[in-house]
């Protein structure tokens, strides 16, 4: 369960949010740290609707926003922002968990065009158009009563992959690792408005993107055995790292890529 370490009253928006991985945990986490205003995305509009479920089950008196799109596509991204922004006057929290593992097994000579460009336009591109349409709608508000100073906080999905390199994930690793700079260029370049943007690296987390095929499994397993705590993570794990870059609590963080991933990047 994710921690309610901090009241987190304001606007939040999370993508990549159906289903039961890293963004649905930290909707729902959102949820539990008392905010009543969540959008969710997800191009899939059936797991999307089972995370409102989850978000109301939490707490029923939560209003909740929702669409499906696809991140990868320019116009979805600007007017689901632009839609959040309008419908609650604000965004406060905003989250980019929507992602694939595409390219996590397939090394360079192997992989084509459709396959590396496929990984990139969700990863990277993704990641980058949902954040300029975040920081756009941030710098049109005040900071929230209880922060004098923060203006906005967003939260970007890496992984320790994108700090690592491992065999045969080429394309995959420059894709998180892209985040990881995208992210620390954002904070230099927003810091002055109090927009604190941050991001967060997973390691092995269990989510249906890694247990999904026996193949999957087995080819994570030495990445397992690597990592001192020798087990996979939980998605509730990652989404208290987020909550606390969301939170005042982390109020003099900025630009930080916090890794959650039992150990792997020490090892």
């Amino acid at each position: 369960m994710a921690s309610t370490m901090d009241q987190l009253t304001g606007v939040a928006a999370i993508t990549g949010a159906g289903g039961t991985g890293i963004g649905a945990a930290v909707a729902q986490g959102f949820a539990r740290s008392g905010c009543t205003r969540i959008a969710i995305t997800d191009i899939n509009p059936d797991s999307l609707n089972a995370t409102k479920n989850a978000i109301l089950k939490i707490n029923p008196d939560v209003e909740v926003f929702l669409k499906h799109g696809d991140v990868a596509d320019e116009g979805f991204v600007d007017s689901f922002f632009d839609s959040v922004f309008e419908n609650f006057s604000r965004l406060d929290y905003a989250v980019n968990c929507a992602g694939i593992l595409g390219g996590d097994m397939i090394k360079a000579v192997e992989m084509t065009m459709d396959q590396f460009d496929r990984l990139n336009n969700i990863n990277y591109r993704g990641s980058w158009l949902c954040c300029r349409a975040q920081l756009r709608n941030m710098l049109k508000q005040e900071p929230l009563p209880e922060s004098a100073v923060q203006r906005g906080s967003i939260v970007n999905i890496a992984s320790q992959l994108g700090i690592v390199a491992r065999p045969g994930a080429a394309a995959y690793c420059a894709s998180k690792a892209a985040i990881i700079n995208m992210t620390r260029s954002n904070a230099i370049d927003y810091s002055d408005k109090g927009i604190r943007v941050n991001c967060v690296c997973p390691g092995v987390i269990e989510t249906p993107m890694t247990s999904s095929t026996p193949e999957i499994v087995e080819a994570l397993r030495p990445a397992i055995d690597i990592a001192p705590m020798k087990r996979m993570g939980k998605p509730d794990e990652v989404a208290n790292a987020v909550l606390f870059l969301c939170s005042s609590k982390s109020s003099f963080v900025q630009g930080h890529a916090l890794v959650v991933d039992g150990g792997y990047t020490i090892n």
